[in-house]
């Protein structure tokens, strides 16, 4: 797994991504750290919450409960073995105050995607950091607008051809290269609304291993 140096207690950790996404993978791997995956496989659509915040918040709590029913959490908590911690994190797009998730048909993607022509969209998105040694988790919310162009609709119908808009909240991808020259203005960070906010990751990270039982 690679040592990674934290507080003076804790010479090495390691961590576990509760996550299949390709990005959240490659901005995790970006931030120096080596990790494993394990994915929920929770109905996301049996949770729901009215409050963006709320909901993504649930979410990522969701998800980490169901990585931990799987793993035998004894085996992390004893006192000589290395820290563990489990990232999760869930985002949703917020199109005029409503909620967007994946999409789930092409005219849905093709609407979604239409709406942010000349237009703006928000993500919020939320990360959880448990520490399986102490069993405390740390999360935070962490927010991103994103104001594009005229996005051409033969653009648009490439996107849903690739199938790759149908793996994103509110099918919105950022550095797709057939998006990206139609990006106006982003306020926030890129790896925001791609899934993992760095800066917070790192926060919640530092966080939870300076908590670490002694």
């Amino acid at each position: 797994m690679g040592e990674m140096v934290g507080s003076q207690s804790q010479s090495s950790f390691k961590i576990i991504l509760g996550s299949s996404s390709i990005a959240r993978k490659k901005i995790l791997a970006e931030m120096g750290y080596k990790f494993e995956v394990m994915t929920a496989d929770i109905d996301e659509k049996s949770i729901r919450r009215e409050i963006p915040e709320e909901l993504v918040t649930v979410l990522a709590e969701a998800k980490a409960d169901a990585i931990i029913s799987r793993l035998n959490t004894k085996d992390y908590k004893e006192k000589d073995v290395e820290t563990t911690l489990l990232i999760t994190s869930d985002i949703v797009a917020v199109y005029e105050g409503t909620i967007r998730e994946k999409p789930t048909s092409e005219e849905e993607a093709r609407q979604f995607l239409r709406s942010y022509s000349q237009g703006h969209v928000s993500t919020v998105g939320s990360v959880l950091v448990t520490n399986l040694k102490t069993g405390i988790k740390h999360g935070g919310i962490d927010k991103a607008e994103v104001y594009f162009h005229d996005i051409p609709d033969e653009i648009i119908q490439n996107l849903i051809d690739e199938r790759v808009v149908f793996n994103v909240a509110g099918g919105l991808l950022l550095e797709h290269p057939l998006i990206l020259p139609f990006v106006d203005t982003l306020i926030g960070a890129s790896d925001s609304v791609m899934g993992l906010p760095k800066a917070l990751t790192e926060k919640l990270i530092q966080e939870a291993l300076s908590y670490n039982a002694d």
